[in-house]
Parts: C-alpha cells; structure tokens; sequence
C-alpha cells in the first residue's frame, strides 16, 4: 500500500506544480485514509456509468475540497477515469477543478463542495434520505480540523444526533494546521473527542497513516448501528521531508527544485 500512496502523492505534487496552484499539506495528509477508503471499504463500482444508476452505492464527500488533488488521484489510479488527465488540474475547461464539481460530470465525484462546512450538512441530507428510502448505503464525509471551526458544522453534527442517523460516518483528518498557523492557536478544537461523544457518537481516534487501523476502524464504523466519528491523526504534508507540520504548506505549489527534491524522496 505504502507504494499506491506515494505514487498518488507524488502526483498530487505534479498536479499541483504543473496548475502552480493547489493544496499540496492537507492533501498528503488524507491521501492514505482516501486510498484505503476507496479499495477497502467504499462499496461503489468504478464503472461510474453502472455507479451512478446503482442506488445502494456507499457515498463519499470531501468537504475539505481544496484537497480534491488527493480524491483525483486516487480516483484516477482506481480506475475511474484515465491517469493521464491529472495533468489537467486546474486547467480551464478541465473536469478536474481546484475543488471537485459534480457539474464538471468526472467520474467519482458526488457533489461540489469546497466552501467549507458545507459538506457535511450534504452529507447529513443524503443520509437522512438514504434512510427514508431503507436504503442500505453509507454515507462518509472527511472534513479537516480546520474546517470543524465552522459553525455550521456543529450545527450539522447536532442534527445527525438528533436524527441518530448510523448510516453516517464523518472522519476527521485532524493535522493541527490550517492557513494562518496551528488551530490550537487560531481556535482549539479541544477535547474534540469529548466534544463529539457529548454529540451522541460513537468516537474512534486512529493513526490516519497506519493503513490496518484505517481499515479496520473504517469497516468497524460501516458495521455499526451507532453514530460514528473517527478521529484520525494526520501530519500535514506527509511524506515529504520538508512539507510536513509547516503550515506555510496549506496552499503553496512547489517549485522546479521543491518538486524534484519531493519525488526524489517519494521513489
């Protein structure tokens, strides 16, 4: 696995420095958990055309969308659309934008999202009417912990309590950066696990790098009729020696000389 993950990290990086624009921190940090999402636990054909009219479908929302170029790599080397078009990131008329569009019609992707807190109150809408439906899907949305600042999430979170909706699984990529710095400083977040079983879930706290944890954690919260939340603890940037815990990362392409350095340690 670890192998997958530095193929798609170092194309995150091409992505980003070929666009010279793009999220490079936050997507290396939840690039591990998306790949064992997708192979492991996701239960969506990559046959999107055969997807889409396939209701019991699992869905997936990333709310962090400035990390789409994590969600299109992992999306590309899956199958769901050709490898080669990664290298239209952020290029004008590209199915692959800054943030991932469902008007954009690529493969895999569910719904627009980008402003941020707005994907999981998305998520509880499709999981409340999943549910009207009796139908078995789950419902995974991965916000970041710089977004769980965002008033509206709290909002969305009381209102899956309150629904008790177990078809609903939100994992947080907890990498205590965001743009200006540490959120602990800007706004904690702590204790987020109280914080969340005080909401009514169900909490896991994982290694969000450690694939056999992010697995059986993940398959563990598909599996059961609670509310749950899985708290994984990331390193922004991951993966790349001078990337990780800088926040100067969130939303910085590398340069030539950056790039080369960064696939040399990835190879």
């Amino acid at each position: 696995m670890k192998t997958f993950t530095n193929v798609l990290r170092a194309d995150i990086l091409k992505m980003i420095h070929n666009a010279k624009s793009g999220h490079p921190g936050g997507a290396l940090s939840c690039v591990d958990m998306l790949s064992v999402l997708y192979k492991k636990v996701l239960n969506v054909p990559v046959e999107w055309d055969k997807a889409i009219n396939f209701n019991q479908r699992d869905r997936f929302i990333l709310s962090k969308g400035h990390a789409s170029t994590a969600l299109y790599a992992v999306l590309a080397h899956l199958g769901f659309f050709p490898v080669d078009m990664l290298a239209s990131f952020r290029m004008l008329g590209s199915k692959l934008q800054g943030h991932p569009s469902s008007r954009a019609q690529l493969p895999g992707i569910e719904v627009s999202t980008g402003s941020l807190g707005q994907g999981l109150s998305i998520g509880v809408g499709l999981a409340l009417a999943l549910r009207l439906d009796k139908n078995p899907a789950k419902v995974f949305v991965l916000l970041g912990d710089g977004e769980m600042q965002e008033g509206s999430v709290w909002e969305s979170l009381m209102n899956a309590s309150n629904q008790k909706l177990d078809n609903l699984i939100v994992i947080v990529d907890k990498n205590n950066l965001q743009i200006d710095g540490n959120t602990c400083d800007i706004k904690s977040l702590e204790p987020l696990d109280e914080k969340l079983k005080a909401f009514g879930f169900e909490v896991y706290s994982i290694d969000g790098h450690n694939y056999e944890e992010i697995e059986q954690t993940m398959l563990e919260a598909k599996k059961s009729n609670k509310l749950c939340a899985i708290i994984a603890n990331t390193i922004k940037g991951k993966g790349v020696s001078f990337m990780e815990n800088m926040a100067g990362w969130h939303g910085k392409a590398p340069n030539d000389e950056q790039l080369a350095k960064a696939l040399e340690e990835l190879c």
